[in-house]
């Protein structure tokens, strides 16, 4: 699974690179630094969402699962990155 977070003008302003610092720590935390390719992307186009966080590249039966090839959370901070993480994101992992 590819994590991409938006790194635009807006985003950075709200934060991404905090987003970013947390991802790596919580991606290690949860051991699935093999699973999942952390990046950064220029805009995602919701600059008025705050932070975007895009999942793709996912397995078919997560895609299947989900109805869609990708994921997107918004209004991602430092201190709901985990949280967001735990919730949306790991699941898809089919660990």
């Amino acid at each position: 699974m590819v994590i991409k977070v938006c790194v635009g003008s807006s985003c950075h302003l709200k934060g991404s690179y905090d987003v970013i610092v947390a991802m790596k720590e919580i991606i290690k935390k949860y051991d699935v630094e093999d699973l999942v390719d952390l990046q950064a992307s220029f805009c995602l186009g919701y600059c008025a969402q705050g932070v975007t966080v895009k999942a793709d590249n996912m397995e078919a039966a997560t895609v299947e699962h989900l109805g869609s090839d990708e994921l997107f959370l918004h209004n991602v901070n430092k201190d709901n990155a985990e949280e967001l993480f735990a919730k949306e994101i790991y699941p898809l992992l089919n660990i």
